[in-house]
């Protein structure tokens, strides 16, 4: 079930948020979340139902295993690393066996046949999640939490799918809170406004660039075409992806429940670091709290957090999918930053005109990568993007309204000031209800969430 959709809009999200708040209102407060992890189940199985056993038996393992951990008495550490174990293998089986299986027939020279595994969706993320709640119960820091909580903290349908990666202490006790079962007109209107928003970036926006990108990543040879194809993808991945997000938290407060921010301006970074720092902010969080402080951060000396942060970066990239572009995506962005780590080490910063202009060449090289199926599309593009294959001005032509819309996208990314959503007049509310209605006319073109693939 797509947020982008007439069933989720029109049927689901009304019924679920109406049972939600009219059995808190008679005091139901155990059945109310009951309600609310059983349609979020909903949510998830109307993918494919046959999912829900295992959704359900990884949330049940987790739980378990969490609570002794907790209780200290059955050696923690044997615990931690058996539970941490359990959850990649099952991650890299679902997510990564047919990678093995094609390169070691590669290199061998045998003949396995593919699983042809259909990935669950949402895998990656209700792996780190629940990966993180193990580690916290492991620190001490994770405080014990009832069943109905802890399903409903792993399957909150609106972040289940593509995140926000949430933490268990910033989510599990917003349910519990008396004041987020009563109805609230401001963050209904809010989290509308927001939901608005999220739906016109993905419709209007995202869908209009992926069909640019898709036609430059098939075919671009030449400079003009294949800066257009590369910018096209770097905004559809941007509105695609902060569009959900939005939608997510919009979808989230209509329930009082508030989800961390995942996008923070990122276009405007002035390092890849900073881009990180903007860029999916919750995975960015997990790769940092889980894996490159645990590996030593940068405690240890200068060249083991050089060490650190190319692993860390390289793991990211494996765990965005399995693939070798994905990769070299991830140790691109390691290596990057540990370029970066190096030219500060001389200090001497660089205008922040030269450093933006830097970072944004840098990240979309590295969307190529991202987004080609092989190494041979990427190097294409490169090709192109360098001017190699010439300048191909005469495709500027029919591809005029793309540059227009790449233009105004960028500007506007680049000059808008930041600021906290606010209803206050019936400005907003025309505006939200004009954003909202002029979507629907693009859903003959429904397409799924970019980062649903991941």
């Amino acid at each position: 079930m797509l947020f982008n959709s007439y069933i989720f809009m029109f049927g689901f999200l009304p019924v679920v948020q109406a049972g939600y708040f009219a059995l808190n209102r008679i005091r139901l407060f155990k059945y109310a979340k009951l309600w609310l992890a059983l349609s979020s189940l909903v949510f998830y199985g109307w993918w494919n139902i046959r999912y829900i056993p295992l959704i359900l038996l990884s949330i049940l393992f987790n739980y378990t295993l969490g609570r002794y951990i907790h209780s200290g008495k059955f050696r923690p550490r044997t615990l931690l690393i058996f539970g941490l174990s359990a959850n990649l293998l099952l991650l890299g089986y679902c997510k990564y066996a047919d990678f093995f299986i094609t390169n070691w027939n590669g290199l061998t020279g045998w003949k396995v046949a593919p699983l042809h595994l259909l990935l669950p969706l949402g895998i990656s993320f209700f792996t780190f999640t629940q990966i993180a709640y193990l580690v916290d119960a492991y620190r001490h820091q994770a405080r014990e939490y009832g069943l109905i909580n802890y399903i409903l903290f792993v399957t909150f349908f609106p972040h289940l799918i593509a995140g926000p990666i949430l933490h268990h202490k910033e989510m599990m006790p917003q349910f519990d809170r008396l004041r987020g079962k009563l109805w609230n007109w401001n963050n209904v209107l809010k989290g509308t406004l927001l939901f608005s928003i999220g739906l016109g970036k993905k419709v209007i926006i995202a869908d209009t660039l992926a069909g640019f990108a898709n036609s430059g990543f098939a075919s671009a040879a030449h400079f003009v075409d294949s800066w257009v194809a590369v910018l096209s993808y770097t905004l559809q991945l941007y509105f695609d992806f902060s569009g959900y997000t939005d939608m997510a938290i919009g979808i989230a407060l209509l329930f009082n429940i508030v989800l961390p921010q995942n996008f923070n301006a990122p276009y405007r970074a002035l390092s890849i670091r900073d881009f990180w720092r903007r860029w999916h902010m919750t995975l960015s969080r997990f790769l940092r709290d889980y894996i490159y402080i645990p590996l030593g951060g940068n405690r240890k000396g200068f060249w083991i957090s050089i060490r650190n942060v190319i692993i860390t970066f390289l793991l990211g990239g494996i765990w965005h999918g399995a693939g070798w572009m994905f990769v070299l995506w991830g140790l691109l962005h390691g290596v990057g930053q540990a370029v970066e780590k190096l030219w500060a080490r001389r200090g001497t910063p660089l205008p922040k005109g030269i450093a933006w202009l830097l970072t944004f060449t840098f990240i979309n090289v590295t969307w190529v990568f991202f987004r080609a199926e092989n190494l041979t599309i990427a190097l294409r593009l490169l090709k192109g993007m360098s001017g190699i294959n010439g300048l191909g001005t005469s495709a500027v032509s029919s591809l005029k309204w793309a540059i227009v819309l790449i233009v105004i996208l960028l500007g506007v990314i680049l000059l808008r000031h930041k600021t906290e959503i606010q209803v206050r007049s019936w400005k907003t509310v025309m505006a939200m209800a004009l954003i909202f209605v002029l979507s629907l006319f693009f859903f003959n073109r429904i397409t799924p969430f970019l980062y649903f693939n991941f």
